[in-house]
């Protein structure tokens, strides 16, 4: 490596002498390739073609350096540079299919997935046979709503290559998406199989907590592989480049950084906005991190107003958005969307901050161990993470003393529709679940359609998540001897609409094992009762902790045949229901689940303890 620096030192030194020496101009730029100093040396090669223009040799390597500074630059989250680094390859090379990929990858992540699917389709017009092209081209068409062109793509892709196991990955929570489920047993147990044999496979912890029969140790490897397979270099880059924390002396202000793609119209601005606005400011400090769209909503402009400091880092890498919070001074850095899609926790791998913490956006453990960890803490409660599940949770977990889901008490509420503008039977029981159509089990939807079986003219109220879905649930129904008029599908609309509708149903049935969230604390807010079967992992457990903080522990089973029979005893018992109903309207401004500025005092108090541990250690 020396040699190299000093040839390099050399030839730069005859170019001083003479910068029209077109040789030590070409050796240069080569020398620089070696060194993987990619920047310079497409700055040697583009001065080169001033000179000799057209000539191939000198297009191939400027290209090559193009290529390798991007590949790097998306490695490192400067999505930006990538994409102009394989854009300005292409104007030499425009036949390239991989340029044409490589820059639909860095136009995916830069929130640009219309231009990313045609560059993707361009890419396999260049080469028909590039499973990870038809891949790719299926996670933009995922995030524009096409699910069935998505579906067709990943399966072109699984049939050049059947090892690509994201791509299935993607098939399989795609197919639970439309609750297409003919052969979603035999294809998770192949997927647990790989994340327990093939580390290198890709298998997204997201898709992968959603699959039933997964296990939480299971769900820890699939985290612990993904940290290992996509932010190794990240994590390296931040061990070689580590951050010097100032300690925070006591009495100072705590400097509180909230990272998130969702300040805007999303259910997790409908839990978070009242905790931001009811932080205590003479001992806090707290600032937003902001990487998604800002979608002009009045949520949007609610949280910029709740926040002492609002920056959009939407346009920075990783490595800069690190700097920018490491300059900021922050204490405590709350990831608040982990390995959901737009995932930028890539910023947490560097350890801009003291303390950071995985919360909300992810309903489990992200993984790591203790030279590749992403985060310090997760925040949690006893409920969710008994003790006996520390060994199935990276981080050290900080327990909220009665849920870890905070509430806004401050949801907006629309006019009350009436039963016919809700496209419900003007009698009946309704029984309802409003979870996205991906959580939906086999299992549980014959457990629902058994309920109606048993309990004549009760319909059940689902969400109306996409015509895929719909299709296959009536038709599912059908099979069991359900008519499809029972199946009634609410379209999505805003969220007072939404919560609005809710005083027509009267028992909330969750799903297992991805539990209802949001949508849980949006029913149990409007009077609703919620039944769940609480499982073994996290996000199988969420609305067993939050029926628990709303004093309602009777509501939370712990099997099929136990959920199924207390739903039968209170769809038989209206009494039953209707005082379950009252009791929460009456005590849900009392309760533990709903008292948010109990639950900040709560939240600061373990932000302290946190700092405290920091500054021992």
């Amino acid at each position: 490596m020396q040699t190299l620096e000093n040839d390099l030192k050399h030839f730069q030194q005859i170019l001083l002498k003479n910068p029209k020496d077109l040789g030590a101009q070409i050796n240069c730029g080569n020398l620089c390739v070696e060194l993987k100093r990619y920047e310079e040396a497409a700055g040697y090669f583009r001065r080169l073609l001033r000179v000799l223009k057209g000539n191939q040799d000198v297009i191939h390597a400027l290209c090559y350096a193009l290529q390798a500074l991007g590949n790097e630059a998306h490695a490192l989250g400067r999505f930006a540079v990538a994409e102009a680094c394989f854009s300005e390859a292409l104007q030499y090379q425009p036949d390239n299919a991989e340029y044409w990929y490589n820059q639909g990858n860095a136009l995916r992540e830069l929130g640009k997935p219309a231009e990313a699917a045609k560059h993707y389709l361009k890419a396999i017009q260049l080469n028909p046979k590039d499973a990870d092209a038809y891949n790719n081209l299926g996670n933009v068409q995922r995030e524009l709503g096409q699910l069935d062109l998505a579906i067709a793509n990943y399966q072109q892709a699984l049939k050049l290559n059947p090892q690509l196991y994201h791509a299935k990955v993607h098939l399989v929570h795609q197919q639970q998406h439309l609750c297409d489920w003919d052969t979603l047993e035999s294809d998770v147990n192949e997927i647990r199989q790989w994340v327990n044999t093939k580390p290198d496979a890709q298998i997204s912890p997201f898709a992968f907590l959603a699959m039933p029969g997964t296990t939480a140790a299971e769900q820890k490897r699939c985290a612990d592989n993904w940290v290992h397979n996509r932010y190794a270099k990240l994590i390296e880059h931040g061990q070689s480049h580590p951050f010097h924390h100032q300690v925070k002396s006591a009495g100072e202000k705590i400097r509180i950084g909230y990272l998130s793609s969702d300040f805007r119209l999303h259910p997790l601005a409908f839990l978070i906005s009242e905790l931001i606005e009811l932080h205590d400011r003479s001992k806090f400090e707290i600032v937003a991190f902001s990487f998604g769209v800002n979608d002009k909503s009045n949520a949007r402009a609610r949280l910029e107003k709740a926040f002492d400091h609002f920056h959009d880092i939407r346009t920075l890498s990783e490595v800069d958005a690190a700097n920018k919070i490491h300059a900021c001074g922050i204490d405590i850095l709350v990831d608040l969307t982990g390995f959901t899609q737009t995932s930028r926790s890539g910023i947490a791998a560097l350890h801009p901050t003291p303390v950071s913490i995985n919360w909300l956006g992810f309903p489990g453990t992200m993984g790591g161990d203790a030279n590749t960890s992403l985060f310090d803490y997760i925040l949690t409660d006893e409920f969710i993470t008994p003790p006996d599940s520390a060994h199935d949770i990276a981080e050290k977990m900080a327990r909220l003393p009665h849920a870890y889901q905070p509430n806004d008490r401050q949801r907006p509420i629309g006019k009350t529709p009436s039963r016919r503008d809700c496209a419900l039977p003007d009698n009946g029981l309704v029984f309802c679940c409003f979870n996205q159509s991906f959580k939906i089990t086999p299992e549980i939807f014959s457990a629902w359609m058994h309920l109606l079986q048993i309990i004549p003219e009760s319909v059940l109220w689902l969400l109306d998540c996409n015509p895929w879905a719909k299709q296959n649930l009536i038709r599912k129904a059908e099979t069991l001897g359900i008519s499809a008029h029972r199946l009634i599908f609410a379209p999505r609309v805003n969220l007072a609409e939404h919560l609005a509708r809710h005083v027509h149903a009267d028992l909330f049935l969750d799903t297992q094992p991805y539990n209802a969230h949001t949508t849980c604390s949006d029913a149990l807010w409007m009077g609703v009762p919620v039944l769940t079967c609480a499982g073994s992992t996290f996000s199988a457990r969420v609305a067993g902790s939050l029926l628990k903080a709303a004093g309602l522990p009777q509501l939370v089973t712990h099997s099929l045949d136990a959920y199924t029979q207390q739903a039968l005893h209170l769809a038989k018992n209206p009494e039953l229901l209707m005082s379950l109903k009252q009791q929460l309207l009456n005590e849900r401004r009392n309760s533990a689940l709903f008292d948010t500025a109990r639950f900040t005092q709560d939240l600061e108090q373990i932000y302290m303890q946190m700092l405290d541990t920091d500054r021992d250690r």
